[in-house]
């Protein structure tokens, strides 16, 4: 109300004070602590895949076997040889710088005979023997000779079919004796004349030989090692 207008004498109001904003009230310790909001947690990685099986290895084709390339073997002693046996000796061949000649099963004791009186051949180093059982004369019969004299080696390879003999060298080198009873255990070839033709490795009852490609590994006497060595199987 404007002054000129109060009654006289009436007390003047008392001011009202402005409102006070209320202060906010302070933390205390039992206050709990504000918690960051927790930071996203990331996207569960993906489970390894499991390595692909792998596949089986493929054997590589089996190699044809080698060929035996020969050459001509020229010079003077097959010339020499030639004349002697004439068709007894159907082929004078080297292969890989060694020398040997193909002979006829009759004619093999006169050329080892010829070889070691008139040509300096007079040491007999082996006889060996190779199967091939796919052809008609199945057997290689192999001599191997060396002469000191000459400081040289040749073979003397002689063709068997199956069932056949030939002669023994024994009458020409005594130690031939032993070389062919290898022979005849290893393959089952019999040397005529031959002065104790039996095995020499595998007992007397032994009913194979090893060396012939029908008798494989798994193939051998089970019966002679069941009843001597009292096992089921030698392998």
């Amino acid at each position: 109300m404007p002054d000129d207008l109060k009654p006289e004498g009436a007390p003047a109001p008392e001011p009202v004070p402005p409102a006070q904003t209320p202060a906010a009230a302070p933390q205390t310790s039992d206050a709990a602590p504000v918690t960051p909001a927790a930071a996203p947690k990331p996207a569960a990685a993906a489970a390894p895949k499991p390595p692909a099986a792998a596949k089986p290895a493929v054997p590589p084709a089996p190699k044809p076997p080698a060929v035996m390339v020969t050459a001509p073997w020229e010079g003077e002693l097959p010339s020499v040889l030639a004349a002697e046996f004439s068709d007894q000796i159907p082929a004078f061949l080297s292969y890989l710088g060694q020398n040997f000649l193909v002979a006829k099963p009759a004619a093999v004791i006169p050329i080892l005979q010829s070889l070691k009186d008139n040509h300096g051949f007079d040491y007999l180093v082996d006889i060996t023997a190779v199967h091939w059982p796919k052809r008609d004369e199945q057997f290689d019969i192999i001599y191997v000779l060396y002469s000191f004299r000459r400081n040289e080696r040749i073979r003397i390879k002689v063709l068997l079919k199956d069932g056949e003999r030939v002669a023994t060298a024994t009458t020409v080198h005594i130690t031939a004796d032993w070389l062919e009873r290898e022979v005849y255990d290893m393959f089952g070839i019999e040397f005529d004349g031959h002065p104790n033709m039996r095995r020499i490795l595998l007992p007397d009852e032994w009913s194979t030989f090893p060396l012939r490609k029908e008798n494989g590994i798994l193939k051998m006497d089970q019966k002679w090692v069941q009843e001597n060595l009292g096992i089921e199987s030698g392998q």
